[in-house]
């Protein structure tokens, strides 16, 4: 063999040698290996995947990252987004002197490239564990600063932990989020996540150049307003501003946690962790949560109130600007000062738990201390208002200038703030300090005395409580129901010795009767009957959790009464009785016109939601119906009998129990057969009440000439032949609000799924009715069809209701 051919073959094993190297590194793309439609790089660790895909029931083609191990595919990066690609031909491919490139290989052109920062002599795509596909030269060391480019500077709609959302002063480079334009096309959409670089640095959602809702500012642990993100032992969040830039960036201690931020096509920006033991992803956050969290809801100078309706409201001290509007729900306008400042002589009144006003026109300085941030804001005229700007080591100082706007109400992680006022404004709050400590100071030796006296009598009277029924009660549980206590002489006297003619109706408690106490307010008292299926516990139970509730839309228990064998309860009076008196009656269900029914349904989902999620107690409701649903004088519902509920505690989700107890209609699958309950519970009764409300009709009890279905049967069936407006036919009379009743239907249709995973929580509900976002597909309800219970006379007990067709059960040995 002479010397050309020797040449020859020793190309071939060189180039074929290359080659088997190259086609080990499965996570590379290089000059040698590119990536074919049908092909794939897998990250080395086996977390993340690249290659072609179509999204929902598109045919169109695109380059993208996605989760490799989960089985729900989860795009999480877009190359080509703008430009798919028709066909199957693609091809990407790294090219010198260092660029990344789609190429459509039947067209031979160009479809998309990486922007390339500067030449490398080896360039080469590598797709790392974090999700990054990154482009350097292969000879140098693998670290961020040797990248010419990486996904991580140009994300589509999804943030992973480690990228640096915000900006890059040396490049001038921003990193934000886009939404797909729809959930099959990966284009850029309407909405879009960023950090906002004037005055303080925040995070803004924005509907094209309209802003959504609000991020911040930055407090040192948080985002003021927003505290999804905090310290925790899965990953660490920093915001960090320099020379070089500004930005946001997460970092995952637990490689094995996933989870990820997106901004969905609908605009809602939702936290999620995928849970192996369910293989779903649950959703940690949803943003705008709450009409709260709509930018600037309440004007220049107005704070919302979520549990409030209405939600706004102005600052202490200050007045509607546009009275009239404002009585009308319309904000826009906002409040004005009471007192107008004067510059010379002005102070500052503290305002606490609160979300900050939007920080655009703001000053900061991270070395000021507070003492020092007030000097600062006196000093110039436009200063309206300062506060601290590192809540996490008290330093810094932040100060506003002109209106404050987007400001709400936060019971737990709200922060305070130092709000400019007139003199006038000061001297006064100082005066009536001064006249309540000298009232104090006069009336000293008088409280002494008193509670000399109080005592005494307590002991007497709880030494008497005590011997009278048989030592039931005792102090330490008197002092557990932390209510007033009312004599039997005076509710007898309120209720005109429980006359007929003041019975207001009969539950499985007991009777309820209505009442007036001397100074006027009219209550209704309920009575523990001797022959009532619940007994003492419920009792307790309700008093114990309502008495510790507070909010709008739960009815408000102002005591009790414990004298021998009676025990009553006394509540506000609610002049509208329940709601299953009017929903189901037909001469005044006519009283409730759509937006009387959305307005019903949107407050007990605020009601669930706080007994949920945000009273300290975390309750479990278990008997939620039409009946247990009271309607105050302006038809604002209140959630009413708290006997048999529960609470939760810790990281405690879910309970089972061997006796159930609820009411046919309303009580979930699992919850009834199985005995297992939760607040997706909870959510079923709820997606059963919205279907009620709707429809007008009980789901127990609905007939239909063309078919044996329940009324949950029956909407599920309208659903999917896509006939939901059937549901409603019989009481809506404006077609405006045909698309917000079929919304509903669905809602409920979503809240009654047969599955307690596949059904929403109470804060994405809420999220649902305030929001025109696309909703899931929902899938078979729980109790299709209509059944008749099988109630043993050794297992049960039941009574009715002063709702027909109800049976509220107690079952002690659930299957």
């Amino acid at each position: 063999m002479d010397a050309t051919w020797k040449g020859f073959f020793l190309l071939v094993i060189l180039i074929s040698l290359n080659f088997s190297i190259s086609s080990c590194s499965t996570d590379i793309i290089n000059s040698i290996r590119s990536v074919r439609d049908g092909e794939t790089i897998v990250s080395s660790g086996g977390m993340f995947e690249l290659g072609f895909f179509s999204p929902g029931n598109s045919k169109n083609r695109y380059v993208g990252i996605w989760y490799y191990g989960i089985p729900i595919k989860t795009i999480v990066w877009v190359a080509n987004r703008e430009s798919p690609l028709t066909n199957q031909a693609g091809v990407l491919k790294v090219m010198e002197p260092g660029l990344l490139v789609l190429v459509n290989d039947t067209a031979g052109e160009a479809v998309w490239s990486s922007k390339r920062s500067r030449s490398v002599q080896t360039p080469v795509a590598q797709l790392l564990d974090s999700g990054n596909l990154v482009l350097k030269d292969a000879e140098a060391d693998d670290t961020e600063e040797n990248y010419i480019w990486q996904t991580y500077d140009h994300p589509t709609d999804t943030y992973l932990p480690g990228m640096k959302f915000g900006w890059n002063f040396v490049t001038g480079a921003q990193v934000y989020l886009e939404a797909w334009k729809a959930n099959d096309d990966p284009a850029p959409g309407e909405f879009t996540y960023d950090l906002e670089l004037t005055g303080y640095p925040q995070v803004v959602l924005r509907r094209n150049t309209l802003e959504i809702t609000r991020y911040g500012p930055w407090n040192g642990i948080f985002f003021s307003g927003f505290p999804d993100v905090r310290r925790n032992p899965a990953y660490s969040s920093d915001f960090v501003m320099d020379k070089n830039g500004v930005y946001y960036q997460e970092k995952l201690f637990d490689m094995s946690v996933v989870r990820r931020l997106t901004l969905n096509s609908s605009g809602v920006v939702q936290r999620l962790t995928w849970v192996n033991r369910t293989q779903t992803w649950e959703v940690y956050t949803n943003r705008p949560a709450d009409n709260c969290d709509s930018y600037s809801h309440c004007g220049a100078y107005g704070i919302c109130y979520i549990q409030n309706i209405p939600a706004c409201s102005c600052l202490d001290r200050f007045v509607p600007k546009d009275s009239e509007g404002w009585i009308k729900t319309d904000w826009s306008n906002g409040c004005i000062r009471r007192t107008n400042l004067s510059c010379q002589g002005d102070g500052f009144i503290k305002y606490s738990k609160i979300k900050l006003p939007d920080a655009q026109n703001s000053w900061f300085n991270d070395a000021m201390t507070l003492k020092e941030c007030a000097v600062e804001c006196l000093k110039n005229c436009s200063c309206t208002a300062y506060t601290q700007l590192n809540i996490s080591n008290g330093s810094g100082c932040i100060v506003w200038f002109g209106e404050l706007v987007d400001i709400r109400s936060l019971s737990t992680d709200g922060q305070d703030i130092y709000i400019r006022m007139a003199s006038s404004e000061i001297d006064s709050r100082v005066m009536k300090r001064r006249i309540l400590i000298a009232s104090l100071t006069s009336v000293m030796g008088m409280i002494l005395l008193a509670l000399i006296l109080f005592l005494y009598i307590r002991k007497t009277n709880i030494d008497s409580t005590k011997d009278e029924q048989g030592g039931k009660y005792n102090e330490s549980k008197d002092k557990e129901l932390e209510l007033p206590f009312f004599k039997v002489a005076t509710i007898l006297k309120a209720t005109n010795c429980f006359s007929i003619e003041n019975k207001l109706g009969e539950g499985g408690f007991g009777p309820v009767y209505k009442g007036m106490l001397e100074g006027g307010e009219e209550i209704a008292v309920k009575c523990l009957s001797r022959t009532s299926t619940q007994g003492i516990d419920e009792f307790k139970n309700e008093v114990i959790f309502i008495a510790k509730l507070q909010h709008r839309n739960l009815v408000r228990l102002l005591g009790c009464c414990i004298q021998k064998d009676e025990n009553m309860l006394i509540y506000e009076y609610m002049p509208n009785k329940s709601l299953d008196i009017i929903l189901f009656d037909e001469t005044t269900s006519d009283l409730l016109d759509w937006p009387k029914r959305f307005h019903i349904i949107n407050g007990i989902a605020r009601g669930l939601l706080y007994l949920h999620q945000d009273s300290r107690l975390r309750i479990i409701h278990r008997d939620l119906k039409t009946s247990n649903i009271l309607l105050d004088s302006d038809m604002n519902p209140k959630i009413s009998d708290f006997g048999t509920a529960r609470s939760f505690g810790g990281n405690e989700t879910e309970a089972k129990t061997r006796r159930v107890v609820g009411t046919y209609g309303y009580m979930s699958p699992e919850y009834a057969v199985d005995g297992i309950f939760s607040a997706k519970s909870d959510v079923f009764s709820f997606g059963v009440l919205v279907l009620e409300i709707v429809s007008g009709k009980r789901n127990r009890g609905f007939s239909h000439s063309d078919h044996h279905l329940n009324l949950l049967g029956h909407a599920w069936t309208l659903y999917k032949e896509e006939r939901s407006h059937e549901v409603a036919e019989a009481f809506l009379q404006n077609p405006q609000d045909l698309a917000q009743v079929i919304r509903l239907i669905h809602v409920g249709l979503l809240c009654v799924q047969k599955k307690p995973e596949d059904r929403p929580s109470m804060s994405s509900v809420v999220l649902m009715l305030g929001n025109e976002g696309t909703l899931p597909e929902a899938k078979q309800p729980g109790f299709f069809t209509e059944r008749e219970p099988i109630v043993s006379q050794n297992s049960t007990t039941t009574h009715a209701t002063n709702s027909t067709n109800q049976l509220t059960v107690t079952i002690l040995d659930p299957r």
